[in-house]
């Protein structure tokens, strides 16, 4: 049986990959692909949604897919854990899955496990990430999964040292960790983690050189795993067995 794909936001460059993906896939197809201006009643017939499309415009992707009962994949950046958190009843209500992706790189992925997994360790702990000027949000939804992981993590040990947090140019405070954005040509996407304690530092960098090739084994991930979802999902994480115990943020249940 072949699943029937509607992608929002499928001519940019995300949405170019998931096309890809869908088109390679043999028991997949492309059933609609739209830009975020057009129509979103053109999903109605898909098995599942993709939605690659603007912070703006999610919102509105999202509910028409929970609407029709289209279980939805989301690649569209914006969505923090207070954000997830309003949506999620409406997903339960309509007896569908919406599954949450802040980045389909498994490198990426694997990176915020990381410093989820060290940062009880360390009192101080910050995000750096860059991402190419045309970006129209920040933070991104990596980095702000990532503190939120790093929260999460540090519940009995508490918020981490962040000194001068409220002069702006020590970047928005996520779950108390500060973010701090870049945007420049010539960059795809960079994440840099970096936790501090007396005398040392640890540094989790992740670097996307080719967003085609970084990206398509982990939309290929959502893909197949989304169908059988109910409830949210957020994080590829929650198909992986990293085997490194990182926690999930608050409010977040991964399969519910």
């Amino acid at each position: 049986m072949t699943t029937r794909v509607a992608i929002v936001g499928g001519t940019g460059k995300l949405g170019g990959v998931i096309r890809e993906v869908v088109a390679s896939e043999p028991d997949f197809a492309v059933h609609a692909t739209l830009s975020s201006r057009d129509d979103i009643a053109s999903i109605a017939g898909a098995d599942l949604v993709v939605d690659a499309s603007t912070p703006a415009v999610s919102i509105d992707v999202v509910r028409a897919a929970i609407e029709r009962g289209i279980t939805i994949v989301v690649g569209t950046s914006g969505w923090s854990a207070e954000r997830i958190a309003l949506v999620r009843p409406l997903v339960e209500a309509a007896g569908t899955g919406a599954v949450f992706v802040p980045n389909f790189s498994l490198g990426s992925v694997l990176g915020s496990a990381l410093a989820a997994a060290a940062a009880p360790f360390f009192p101080s702990a910050e995000v750096v990430e860059a991402h190419r000027d045309t970006k129209v949000d920040s933070p991104s939804g990596t980095a702000v999964r990532t503190a939120e992981l790093i929260a999460a993590a540090r519940v009995a040990q508490g918020p981490v040292l962040a000194p001068h947090a409220d002069q702006r140019a020590r970047g928005q405070q996520v779950g108390s960790v500060p973010v701090h954005s870049l945007r420049r040509p010539g960059v795809i996407a960079r994440q840099e983690v970096l936790l501090s304690g007396a005398g040392e530092t640890l540094s989790i960098v992740h670097d996307t050189v080719d967003s085609a090739a970084a990206y398509a084994p982990g939309i290929r991930l959502a893909l197949r795993n989304a169908l059988t979802v109910r409830g949210v999902v957020v994080g590829l994480d929650s198909f992986l067995d990293i085997g490194i115990g990182a926690p999930r943020a608050a409010g977040d249940a991964g399969r519910a």
